[in-house]
């Protein structure tokens, strides 16, 4: 676990950084912070319950918002038929961009479900 935390960590780190240039940096370079924090203090073996359940409020909730919006990833399937939305690092269409923040809500939320299961495990032990 100490080693995919600290992947985990550099990912993080590096969607916060390349988030300089997006329309609203203000928003997403907390939002991949926030986990790399749970990351860190995952290797320390300190698992903030209320911290995985406040990440899991609110990125679920804006990961559903993203799913159901207009612009968002049920009209991509819908009517762009899943096109591709990695070809260029440019989001000139809408869709792109709300599908592309979908997916890293994704995986925040998978990275902190599998550490809190872990984290559930280390309790449970003592």
């Amino acid at each position: 676990m100490k080693a995919f935390n600290i992947i985990f960590i550099f990912v993080f780190i590096l969607f916060a950084a390349v988030q300089y240039n997006d329309p609203d940096p203000y928003l997403w370079m907390p939002i991949y912070l926030y986990p790399a924090v749970l990351c860190y203090l995952a290797i320390q073996h300190k698992y903030p319950k209320m911290g995985y359940l406040f990440g899991f409020a609110i990125f679920g909730v804006y990961a559903l918002y993203k799913l159901f919006d207009e612009n968002g990833v049920i009209d991509w399937i819908k009517y762009h038929q899943a096109s591709n939305i990695a070809s260029t690092m440019k989001a000139e269409l809408p869709w792109v961009e709300e599908t592309r923040e979908f997916f890293g809500l994704v995986i925040i939320l998978t990275v902190l479900a599998i550490n809190y299961t872990k984290r559930n495990k280390h309790f449970s032990k003592k």
